[in-house]
């Protein structure tokens, strides 16, 4: 914990979701007055996450609506923060294609009532916005990778200035590629602008992906670890995955945590931060590595039409790419250095585990409609306040895998 919150009153928005629970929770732990904006539930019950993390006495709840300035406005004469942590937000891409209205008005019009409200009680709090990497968008990592985009979209704006443009930094051009990533921009333009015109100390946190225990099981993370458990359990013989070939910066969620921390301390208003890892890994290099913590030891993976083979995908490959030394396998070597991809019509591979041979299916239905292909973080700027990561990719993994296993015996499954 970076900042002595003791004493402090702090109002989270969205604080039965993954990362504001678990906020909570380190928040009430260290002392601080913690009060949480939720929505009235018709069934009065207290949301999974409170309960899970035993919360229900330990934060005051406070009713409101984001889509409602005067209910934000009796929530912040309620809580009278002194910092506010702004997460709530819908949060699942796949979500904001399939309904973009729904998304723009919890995170645009949402984060736009927020701010109107300290503006107008004329509050002293300071603000810290979970931005996203999701607003950086279509990053651009190779000559090759830019000219298949421009096939596939015609133009790329802002054209890239530079190549490659990963690790990325808060000053690389902002590309977004899903309604969900626009939201995010608007409330980050917004953030900054509320400093500008009228003092609201905001700050934007830009995290790249974070995963942990309890992460919702339509993310990614948790379509690997809870199918790998499922695997371990009897319960299914297959697995079924959407785009194998995306990259992702994961970080551990308290690591995350930290960084908002850090930033709420020592964060200059007005600014904008990268939260990350400064390593990036594949969707199929995490589903490998989870099948491996699960207890598979994974020593070959062929397509199912056997084109494509590889030994020992997840031996470590210690060779610098993007100018970085960073945690990664031998699978996500090849595939950043291009010597290998995934597609559609592999339909998926069969992964040689022991004495066990293991099918991944590809699924159509859970390949984006523009997919954002590669997010590989430069932490440098928090760095300089203080920031490292202390988690490792199969730390999160095995979080994620003891989360399933504890529920696996509350359900008497094991």
């Amino acid at each position: 914990m970076y900042l002595d919150t003791s004493g402090k009153n702090i109002l989270i928005t969205g604080i039965s979701g993954f990362v504001g629970s678990r906020m909570a929770k380190r928040l009430a732990d260290n002392g601080a007055n913690v009060y949480g904006l939720i929505r009235r539930r018709a069934d009065g019950r207290v949301a999974h996450n409170l309960q899970r993390l035993g919360l229900k006495d330990a934060v005051r709840l406070v009713e409101g609506d984001l889509e409602s300035i005067s209910s934000i406005g009796s929530a912040l004469t309620a809580s009278d923060p002194d910092l506010i942590i702004h997460l709530a937000a819908q949060s699942f891409v796949p979500r904001s294609f399939a309904d973009p209205n729904e998304t723009m008005l919890c995170n645009c019009q949402g984060t736009s009532n927020l701010l109107e409200a300290i503006r107008i009680k004329d509050m002293d709090s300071v603000v810290v916005f979970a931005g996203s990497s999701e607003e950086y968008g279509l990053v651009l990592s190779s000559e090759e990778q830019y000219k298949k985009a421009l096939e596939k979209y015609g133009s790329i704006f802002p054209a890239p200035q530079q190549m490659p443009e990963v690790p990325i930094a808060e000053t690389n051009p902002l590309r977004p590629m899903s309604p969900y990533a626009v939201s995010k921009v608007y409330g980050d333009f917004l953030m900054r602008n509320y400093w500008y015109s009228y003092g609201v100390k905001t700050i934007v946190s830009r995290a790249f992906n974070h995963e942990g225990a309890g992460r919702g099981n339509m993310f990614v993370t948790s379509v690997a670890t809870s199918q790998a458990m499922k695997m371990k359990l009897g319960e299914q013989d297959a697995i079924t995955i959407g785009n194998v070939n995306a990259f992702r910066d994961w970080s551990h969620v308290d690591d995350v945590i930290n960084g908002y921390m850090l930033l709420a301390e020592k964060g200059r208003w007005g600014d904008v931060y990268n939260q990350g890892s400064m390593r990036t890994n594949s969707v199929m290099s995490y589903l490998l590595m989870s099948l491996e913590e699960a207890g598979y030891p994974v020593s070959r993976i062929e397509t199912l039409k056997g084109d494509k083979a590889i030994r020992d995908p997840n031996e470590p490959d210690d060779s610098k790419i993007f100018g970085l030394d960073f945690e990664k396998t031998k699978i996500d070597g090849m595939m950043l250095r291009g010597e290998l991809e995934f597609s559609a019509q592999d339909g998926g591979v069969k992964v040689k585990a022991g004495e066990k041979e293991i099918k991944i299916i590809f699924d159509l239905e859970r390949f984006r409609p523009a997919e954002v292909p590669i997010l590989l973080s430069d932490t440098k700027k928090i760095g300089s306040l203080g920031f490292k990561t202390e988690h490792t990719v199969r730390d999160i993994i095995r979080d994620q895998l003891d989360h399933y296993l504890d529920e696996a015996e509350r359900r008497g499954s094991y």
